[in-house]
């Protein structure tokens, strides 16, 4: 059976716990086994290598460098990592190593919460995508510091850009899901295409993405 953990926590104005629990449960429709922890400790705890995806949800805060080689070593053995947002996309800011793994970091959201746009997939070939359609989102509208090694899935208009939404990326041997959607618990209902990408991203990242290569 597909292993996952989910870690949240950080900052509380990104609701971890909310959204730990939509998408976990996003997984466990799948079939995969999901465990929610809210500490950091667990990184250094346990053999990360028996699982098959790690979930961060973990706006800001602070990571123990055993705590981030632990986590890196596990991703690059094989293990894939997926996450959200700042929950992972503006986690540990100081943190310069897990943002090169990661393929991203958060910069800002003019305008804050409640902006109005639109994500476009531009890959439609790549199994996450498959069955995912553009949509329209009401949220923070994120603009990011992004490597220019990922492979880019969804992008929205911003400004002079076209900004990436979602992306995949390699670390070693794992497989690397992130997508800049939900920003709160609410997001995940205006529109199912925002569940489908992220549950299928995890799922990819997870090996455990039926058809997926």
């Amino acid at each position: 059976m597909t292993k996952a953990l989910i870690i949240q926590g950080g900052w509380q104005g990104h609701e971890p716990e909310q959204v730990a629990d939509i998408m976990a449960n996003a997984l466990r429709e799948e079939g995969v086994e999901v465990e929610i922890v809210d500490t950091l400790d667990v990184l250094t705890e346990r053999d990360l290598t028996e699982l098959d995806l790690i979930v961060m949800q973990w706006t800001m805060g602070r990571i123990e460098r055993d705590q981030l080689k632990a986590l890196m070593e596990a991703v690059e053995s094989g293990v894939g990592i997926a996450g959200v947002h700042g929950g992972m996309g503006d986690a540990f800011r100081e943190a310069t190593d897990y943002q090169y793994m990661v393929g991203g970091q958060w910069v800002a959201h003019p305008g804050n919460d409640g902006i109005e746009y639109d994500v476009h997939i531009v890959d439609h070939d790549h199994p996450i995508t498959e069955g995912v359609n553009d949509f329209h989102a009401k949220s923070e509208h994120y603009y990011m510091h992004v490597d220019p090694a990922i492979h880019v899935l969804a992008t929205t208009p911003f400004d002079e850009v076209q900004m990436p939404v979602a992306w995949t990326k390699m670390w070693g041997q794992g497989r690397v899901f992130y997508c800049s959607m939900g920003h709160v618990a609410q997001v995940f209902d205006q529109d199912p295409n925002i569940v489908k990408l992220v549950k299928r991203g995890m799922l990819w990242a997870a090996h455990a993405l039926d058809g997926a290569a």
